[in-house]
């Protein structure tokens, strides 16, 4: 019998204790990296206070600096990985990351630390959908979602590492050094050690046997293969469709909008950012605007960011049992619905219920829809494409907020949530028009 091919026999692998530990480490990575995004929201309380006190330009800037930087690296980073492999891009990115954060901790002025964080941002903004894309191509389709789900639980646990980090540090301040310094060497030190680690990784198999490199992916491929066993699969699994080429088109074919999918795709990740980045920054804001003293307000809002790890952990096992496309439509519905209930609401356990199930639906929207363009888009242009759509959700983070907090001051929150619901529509009446999506199947 011929041999099968590399795609096939990754497809039919059981899960490995190299599988769970490439996807431990790109955890790691992106633990890191959703780190240094949260240090944004710390950075902007230490630079409002005394001795400290920026401008609000300056301060604009600093917010914005990390967004601007990812929507550059995105694509770049995408459009190596394709022609260069998801390996090497990826180290280079943790290392990019740790070198600007070093020169971040040791800025002397508020404008050197704006340029070291819009240098920081052309990693920030690469590693995600590196990430999305290499374990597109490595891991079973069976446990594809279920996995990346996983890896991004991990993640979201970031925020709250880093808030508690600087706030342990800042009556400490070790050796005489702001507590905000400390916590940008030890993401530069946690980065720098995830790039070494990711040096003993290997390549992308699928996209090694792509690109005509049969003899390094054979390796990569019989490396996955010899790794021990830890999850086998069930003995009446087959592959619930034929493997693609990879040297087909760039789309699966999905008339009337297969020369639109780009686009189509774009502008979903375009919108997404207005109501998963937008809403919660807002949402203390809403809180004040209803009357709330300010320690209530923070109170609710840390209680709703324990939704995304506890959520998405929960819902791991069960990402990979519908399409993509349903997936990312019930999530926008919940998000509607649980938005309009904590704008209209003035119950404290409606509202800590509300934000906790909307925080928790953005997480999954955000993680799904990544993934959902990674198996969408083949493996000649995964990386590009998905780091395409990131840039442009960076862009959409970028303009959200400045639109919607004189809107929610000039109307009131509900019917500023009225503008970030009709975002939230037009995706779902584009997500009409997308495929269904190869969930738990073969990737091209």
């Amino acid at each position: 019998m011929a041999q099968p091919d590399i795609a096939a026999r990754l497809d039919r692998l059981p899960i490995t204790r190299l599988h769970v530990f490439i996807v431990a480490l790109c955890a790691v990575g992106l633990f890191f990296d959703v780190f240094e995004i949260a240090l944004g929201n710390a950075l902007s309380a230490v630079f409002s206070a005394p001795p400290l006190t920026a401008s609000s330009l300056q301060l604009s800037l600093l917010l914005a600096s990390l967004y601007i930087g990812a929507a550059v690296g995105a694509p770049l980073s995408g459009y190596l990985a394709d022609r260069t492999g998801r390996k090497k891009i990826l180290v280079g990115v943790l290392v990019w990351l740790a070198v600007t954060s070093t020169c971040g901790a040791a800025a002397k002025t508020l404008p050197v630390l704006i340029v070291c964080r819009g240098l920081s941002g052309l990693a920030i903004g690469a590693y995600w959908p590196l990430v999305v894309a290499y374990l597109t191509d490595i891991l079973p389709p069976r446990r594809r979602g279920t996995l990346i789900f996983v890896m991004m639980a991990m993640a979201t646990l970031a925020p709250v590492g880093g808030i508690f980090l600087i706030r342990w540090l800042t009556p400490l301040q070790p050796m005489g050094i702001e507590a905000w310094r400390w916590t940008l060497l030890f993401g530069s030190a946690g980065t720098a050690l995830a790039a070494i680690a990711f040096l003993f990784l290997p390549e992308s198999a699928r996209w090694l046997k792509a690109c005509g490199y049969d003899a390094l992916a054979e390796a990569a491929c019989a490396r996955l293969e010899r790794s021990a066993v830890l999850l086998r699969n069930r003995h009446d699994w087959t592959p619930l469709a034929q493997t693609h080429d990879a040297s087909a088109g760039d789309e699966l074919p999905t008339a009337p909008y297969q020369t639109l999918q780009p686009a189509l795709f774009g502008l979903l990740f375009f919108l997404s950012p207005w109501s998963t980045v937008a809403f919660p920054l807002l949402s203390g804001a809403v809180l004040m605007q209803k009357g709330y003293r300010l320690a209530d307000a923070l109170l609710y809002v840390a209680l709703s960011f324990f939704g995304p790890f506890i959520g998405t952990i929960a819902a791991a096992s069960v990402v990979d049992l519908v399409t993509r496309r349903t997936a990312l439509t019930l999530c926008a519905i919940v998000m509607i619905a649980s938005g309009y209930l904590f704008c209209a609401g003035d119950s404290r356990v409606i509202l800590v219920a509300a934000g906790f199930v909307f925080m928790l639906f953005c997480v999954f929207y955000v993680t799904i829809l990544n993934v959902y363009t990674g198996e969408i888009f083949s493996t000649r242009s995964r990386a590009s494409a998905v780091s395409r759509g990131w840039a442009l959700n960076r862009v959409g983070a970028v303009l959200a907020p400045p639109i919607l907090l004189p809107l929610m001051h000039s109307v009131g929150p509900t019917k500023m949530f009225s503008a970030i619901a009709a975002t939230l529509v037009l995706s779902v009446a584009l997500l009409l028009g997308a495929p269904r999506g190869p969930s738990r199947q073969p990737v091209r």
